[in-house]
């Protein structure tokens, strides 16, 4: 059975990757300046009115990331995406800033839900992203991604899993991506599939499939071997049950 993979980077509009480390002095959310508060509340609006001309115009024409997504492939990106997920919620928390220059670097998170019909399923989104965004002009120039998550769910009893995944891994290091299901399965038989791929521009537009497999535990344990480069990866994993289908996304960052 194949099951084809949603990619959630791309939902967010905020959350691409740029591999650019930076230490915030981490002031207060309650200084931060009123134009910084307006732009970020002007990003959310656009998103969750689904306004690509609106959104566009908050992001710089030079705006390109690390996983070589330019601006032009981020916007059809999520305008696919919001044809798939037409009442998608963006609500972005400021965690802390500094000011750059004539601009300022804010650490945020954002949380996004939403519903989907697909072939006669509601499937329903949650994922929550955590970055370092760096304004400067009155719009969004770049940004790097610290920490990624997204859940999608569908049918009347989907696994409810547990993630064990590392944020941050040495190159070079053997690391773990366990997914387990919290509650017994009973008589239910429970199919998966776990993957690892390196984040990369292509796969935004042309998502991979994942091969479903019987499992005989009660989740799905994988062991990545050593990367020998700094990298971003998804770390993946599908979970169907007679009660419904779970998918989980990661972001792994290997780090040297």
């Amino acid at each position: 059975m194949i099951y084809r993979r949603w990619f959630l980077s791309v939902i967010i509009g905020l959350g691409i990757s740029l591999g650019t480390h930076l230490t915030l002095r981490a002031e207060s959310p309650d200084t931060a300046p009123i134009e910084l508060k307006a732009l970020m509340t002007q990003i959310d609006a656009a998103a969750n009115r689904q306004d690509i001309d609106r959104l566009q115009s908050l992001y710089s024409e030079q705006y390109v990331t690390a996983d070589g997504l330019m601006l032009d492939e981020f916007t059809q990106s999520l305008e696919q995406l919001w044809k798939t997920y037409p009442d998608l919620n963006y609500t972005t928390e400021l965690l802390s800033w500094e000011k750059n220059g004539s601009g300022w670097v804010a650490e945020t998170l954002t949380t996004i839900t939403g519903n989907s019909e697909q072939r006669g399923r509601t499937v329903q989104l949650q994922a929550k992203i955590k970055s370092r965004q760096t304004f400067q002009g009155n719009q969004l120039i770049r940004q790097e991604i610290i920490s990624e998550e997204s859940k999608l769910t569908s049918g009347e009893k989907p696994p409810e899993v547990t993630v064990n995944v590392p944020e941050t891994v040495k190159v070079g290091e053997t690391f773990d991506f366990d997914v387990i299901v919290s509650e017994p399965l009973s008589d239910d038989l429970l199919a998966g599939m776990a993957m690892s791929e390196k984040v990369d521009s292509d796969r935004y537009l042309d998502p991979s499939t994942m091969q479903l497999e019987l499992l005989q535990s009660g989740g799905l344990f994988k062991r990545v071997s050593p990367i020998e480069e700094p990298q971003n990866r998804w770390l993946s994993a599908i979970l169907v049950r007679g009660g419904g289908i779970t998918v989980v996304t990661h972001r792994v960052r290997i780090v040297e």
